[in-house]
C-alpha cells in the first residue's frame, strides 16, 4: 500500500493531467475558425520577387533564351542557362546583351519565364 506522501505525489500530476484535459476542448470551441469559410485558398503573392539578368543568347526557334543570372529567389545560384519563355511575343522585343528582370516558374519540368521586364 502507498504511503500517503506517495499517494499524494502520483495524485497531483494526474490531477493536473485531467484538469488540462477537461479544459482542452473549452479552449478550442472559442476560437473563431468557423466563419473563415469564405476567404478561399492562400493565392500567391500578386508581384513575384523579380531577379536580375542579362540575354546571352535568343533562340526563337526553340523558344529559349538563354540569361546569365545573379541567385535566383528559388534558391538557383547565379549561373547562365536556357528558359523557356512563356510569351514568345517577348523574341520581338529582346535583344542579346540586354539588362533584364524576370521570374520563372516550373511548367511540367521545364524552367520558364512567367514575367519579364527589360532595364534601362
Amino acid at each position: 500500500m502507498p504511503t500517503p506522501s506517495r499517494a499524494r505525489r502520483l495524485l497531483l500530476p494526474a490531477l493536473a493531467a485531467a484538469a488540462l484535459a477537461a479544459a482542452a476542448p473549452a479552449a478550442f470551441a472559442n476560437t473563431d475558425h468557423g466563419s473563415h469559410a469564405g476567404h478561399g485558398s492562400m493565392q500567391a503573392a500578386p508581384a513575384a520577387t523579380l531577379a536580375d539578368g542579362i540575354v546571352k543568347k535568343l533562340d526563337q526557334a526553340a523558344g529559349r533564351i538563354v540569361i546569365a543570372h545573379g541567385p535566383l529567389p528559388n534558391g538557383m545560384p547565379a549561373m547562365t542557362m536556357p528558359f523557356a519563355l512563356k510569351d514568345t511575343a517577348w523574341f520581338g522585343k529582346l535583344k542579346e546583351g540586354q539588362k533584364i528582370r524576370f521570374s520563372i516558374e516550373d511548367v511540367k519540368g521545364v524552367l520558364t519565364v512567367r514575367h519579364l521586364e527589360t532595364v534601362k
